[in-house]
């Protein structure tokens, strides 16, 4: 971003056209003496609103003006806001003599930026404020909300802060033996990590169910435990790093995702685990509650059913599904399925098996036809949610592994550096450790004078 901090920015902050008034923005340590240059004003009257003359050459135009001494504004700088009469070619000459009076124009989202650079709020905030502006329907407009008000920043403050103690903890530990009082026991450390994973499941649960819209299509694979999902998964995507295939019930334990790219549209796949009961284990309630997360926010749903032992999924007509008759490759089985099921499946149904691939193709198109004339491109807001996901993933990744740390006896050395990679991960999101080139992709997608 060019510039200093400090150095005045200027943009007209009101749609183009015309209307009732026209509002321009200016931030910055000079916009007060700026705009003393131009209006019969004086900054030192403080906070409020006043009634003023823009005057400059041959423009002499009533405005009204808002001043907002920093740090007590959006910005945490000096914030002047002028309202005028709502004409384009006014608005447009009382820019360029604010301009031409020592501010520059401001880049896209650099308002916002300087706010988020200034401590006002953090990163998941601003991309709240970029997510509602660009909003299209009421869902994303809820979704954009429940960003801008902080519902994520809220659980990443206490989750950090859980991170963060038991990291500190554990390094503590170091320095005692097992006699010591300074010496923290072990199950005393697994109850704080355990409070740590059902946040982290928490946080990502409500991010997924957050109803952020997507850069692509979501297409999910769900049905019973061996129905052949992760077959089909890695059959679909030719992923580097194939889902686990085994005849044991509960493989699938994490959601898995990759790119299936179809003949008009590349959609996101997604493996999810079994359908299954979780009662009595804590850790089946989390795998399934995950689970159901994603099932929810998909737009396409492939309801796998192995023709050999068909479970069958309850009815949910309120949602894009596909019938996979899996597994129609083993001898003796049905290769249709009941034609009293197939009117369940609002996409239609098709015989499939991932092994000779047979019927893999007739799935793309079907998947195809069923998302045809749904609008996935135009809103440049739609990735944040995907950003949010993978860094959470990226933590409950590192947390798994101090868990597994935990139970091999690992020294806490170790078991502090993964709880480290969990808080840069938590970091990431929240903006304190992006990179400045994320950074500038995110605020580039905001409009001049936001």
């Amino acid at each position: 971003m060019a510039g200093s901090a400090a150095e005045p920015i200027g943009a007209i902050a009101s749609a183009p056209g015309s209307a009732g008034r026209g509002v321009l923005r200016l931030s910055g340590a000079k916009a007060g003496s700026i705009g003393a240059q131009l209006l019969n004003w004086s900054p030192e009257i403080g906070r409020g609103t006043f009634e003023a003359t823009l005057d400059g050459g041959d423009l002499n135009l009533p405005a009204w003006g808002l001043w907002m001494p920093g740090p007590r504004s959006f910005t945490r700088e000096d914030v002047l806001e002028l309202h005028l009469p709502g004409n384009r070619y006014l608005v447009s000459k009382a820019m360029a003599l604010i301009l031409r009076s020592g501010a520059r124009l401001a880049e896209p989202g650099e308002f916002t930026r300087r706010a988020f650079l200034n401590g006002r709020l953090d990163l998941t905030r601003a991309e709240g404020i970029l997510a509602l502006v660009q909003a299209q329907s009421r869902s994303e407009r809820r979704a954009a909300t429940a960003l801008l008000f902080g519902g994520l920043q809220e659980r990443l403050g206490s989750l950090r802060t859980g991170v963060d103690s038991l990291r500190a903890l554990c390094e503590a530990s170091l320095d005692f033996d097992e006699s010591d009082t300074g010496h923290v026991p072990v199950p005393d450390l697994l109850h704080r990590l355990h409070a740590i994973e059902e946040q982290l499941a928490e946080a990502l649960s409500w991010e997924i169910r957050r109803e952020g819209p997507r850069p692509e299509p979501l297409v999910v694979l769900a049905g019973a435990p061996n129905a052949g999902k992760s077959t089909l998964f890695n059959a679909l995507t030719g992923s580097e790093f194939p889902a686990l295939v085994e005849n044991q019930a509960g493989s699938t334990r994490d959601t898995l995702h990759g790119a299936w790219q179809l003949s008009k549209v590349l959609v996101r796949l997604a493996d999810t685990a079994g359908l299954e009961s979780a009662r009595g284990s804590e850790l089946l309630e989390q795998v399934q509650t995950m689970a159901e997360a994603e099932r929810e926010r998909a737009d396409c749903m492939l309801c796998v059913v192995n023709a050999a032992d068909p479970v069958w999924p309850q009815p949910d007509p309120g949602q894009i599904r596909i019938l996979v008759w899996s597994q129609v490759d083993r001898p003796g089985v049905e290769t249709e399925p009941p034609v009293a099921r197939r009117l369940e499946f609002s996409g239609g149904w098709v015989a499939c098996s991932a092994v000779d691939r047979k019927g893999v193709s007739l799935l793309a198109g079907a998947v195809e036809d069923a998302l045809e004339g749904q609008a996935w491109q135009g809103n440049a807001a739609r990735g944040l949610a995907e950003r949010h996901v993978q860094a959470l993933r990226s933590a409950q990744e590192s947390v798994s592994e101090v868990r597994t740390g935990f139970d091999l006896g690992a020294p806490l050395d170790l078991i502090a550096e993964d709880l480290r990679q969990a808080t840069d991960a938590l970091d990431g999101i929240s903006g304190r450790t992006t990179a400045e080139d994320l950074l500038s992709r995110i605020f580039g997608q905001f409009c001049i004078g936001k």
